[in-house]
């Protein structure tokens, strides 16, 4: 009798272990449906449970009480780390808040766009990052930061090279800007940097990468077509080796500060300021935007020729007639002025 209740005890104990071992094969193992990956994003404000409100929300979790349990046993509470988390199909919760506490996260494309502002930018990084816009505006208008990343406000613009970069999502606003400028600085290579006394000379003056980014961003202003930009680049030059005043309507729009002037008045033209190129001769003191990539080669790279005048093509494609005579540069303006008075554009 006795062994066979020893028995009975030692088949209660078994299957209580195999219950218990299955019990914790499946919470090891429990983790997300889901047939892609997705990501959670955490920050500085998150805590436990609004953690385990976005997961539940996004991440279809097998069991959000595996969740609790391991956020539990590993103390998730006070290690809790900002970040972009990724969780896929192959991701258990085991694995899911160990990335958490060891602050194991996927880093972001991040898209530097060519702004016209510094304000613009702010916004357009802060749709990416975790830091606020108001945060990061506050930073590019702070001349002591400016100052320390080598910059002043007018050339801070330059600063920024448009391109995607890998950088993690919580990424300090401070870390960022350094990167922006180690980013620049691998930019101006020997071989950009190389090109700087052959466009001194075509431009008859020192053309600096500052003044080559200057100008690039008035081409860039100019046109949105790539391939025009060589030519225009080597219209402005022309104008600065004369000299004549550069007119260029952007650095006047710029100066106005109003970006929906679609047509520029006599009025416009009549604006105090050093952007106003219609008032002042040689290039403004600082970028009217964040140039392109595409915009500062065009300028080490420019063509060669004799035009001295532009003019917006009348069929609005967005490229331009040019001409070397001012009597030609009126016929183009007049069938312009022409096509914007029939659009009631004004």
């Amino acid at each position: 009798m006795a062994r066979k209740k020893k028995s009975a005890w030692l088949w209660v104990w078994l299957c209580v272990v195999i219950v218990a071992a299955i019990g914790a094969w499946w919470m090891y193992q429990s983790g997300f449906q889901l047939d892609e990956p997705t990501y959670i994003y955490i920050d500085a404000d998150d805590d436990v449970d609004s953690i385990a409100q976005k997961t539940e929300r996004q991440a279809n979790p097998e069991s959000m009480r595996v969740f609790h349990l391991y956020a539990g046993l590993l103390n998730l509470k006070d290690k809790i780390r900002t970040g972009r988390y990724e969780v896929g199909p192959n991701h258990t919760m085991l694995n899911f808040i160990r990335d958490i506490r060891n602050h194991n996260e996927k880093p972001v494309m991040l898209v530097v766009p060519s702004t016209r502002t510094m304000d613009a930018m702010a916004g357009k990084l802060a749709n990416q990052l975790m830091a606020d816009s108001a945060s990061i505006a506050q930073y590019l208008r702070d001349e002591t930061n400016i100052k320390a990343l080598g910059y002043t406000k007018e050339s801070l613009p330059g600063m920024f090279i448009p391109n995607t970069y890998e950088v993690y999502w919580d990424v300090s606003i401070e870390k960022l800007m350094e990167r922006m400028k180690k980013e620049n600085a691998a930019f101006w290579n020997e071989e950009r940097m190389g090109k700087l006394k052959e466009v001194s000379q075509y431009a008859g003056e020192e053309m600096t990468k500052e003044k080559v980014i200057t100008l690039a961003s008035i081409v860039d202003s100019e046109t949105a077509n790539n391939g025009e930009k060589p030519t225009i680049a080597a219209l402005y030059m022309n104008r600065m080796r004369r000299p004549m005043a550069l007119q260029s309507d952007p650095t006047v729009i710029y100066a106005v500060g109003d970006f929906s002037i679609r047509r520029v008045l006599h009025e416009h033209l009549k604006v105090e300021s050093p952007y106003n190129t219609y008032r002042n001769l040689g290039l403004p003191p600082g970028p009217i935007r964040v140039p392109s990539i595409a915009g500062i080669d065009a300028v080490l790279n420019h063509d060669k020729n004799d035009y001295i005048y532009m003019c917006a093509k009348e069929d609005f494609s967005g490229t331009h007639n040019y001409a070397v005579s001012y009597g030609e540069h009126l016929r183009n303006a007049a069938r312009y002025t022409k096509a914007l008075n029939e659009r009631g554009i004004h």
